[in-house]
């Protein structure tokens, strides 16, 4: 493995070792697209281990801001991700087949039942 592979696994691990950002992109895998309101709901969801109607609007808040101002641009920048915050739109890349089947792996791993019974990536 040269040097080149190996930051490149660095940075796709670094990019999945953060659960928020895994989360949007298993939302993102069954319909490659999805509208931040929605992404937001269900990532706080996930990350509070909560069903989505018990996410208030406080909790939806901090995970849109945090969403918005660090892991959607962290994706983008990896080419994981394009999103247009004007619109709320958000769709995989072309760069995440190279990642695909390492958040697989991640997947499986997942503490919660209902994210590893999601099908397979």
């Amino acid at each position: 493995m040269n040097r080149s592979s190996d930051s490149r696994m660095e940075a796709a691990c670094s990019l999945l070792a953060k659960s928020k950002r895994r989360y949007v992109l298993y939302q993102l895998v069954d319909d490659r697209a999805a509208h931040i309101e929605d992404l937001v709901t269900q990532v706080a969801a996930w990350d509070a281990g909560e069903p989505v109607d018990r996410i208030d609007d406080e909790t939806r808040q901090r995970t849109y801001v945090s969403l918005v101002h660090n892991h959607l641009p962290r994706l983008a920048d990896y080419d994981i991700i394009d999103y247009d915050l004007r619109s709320g739109d958000i769709v995989l890349a072309d760069g995440f087949e190279d990642i695909q089947p390492l958040l697989e792996q991640f997947r499986q791993t997942e503490e919660d039942p209902e994210l590893r019974a999601r099908p397979t990536l």
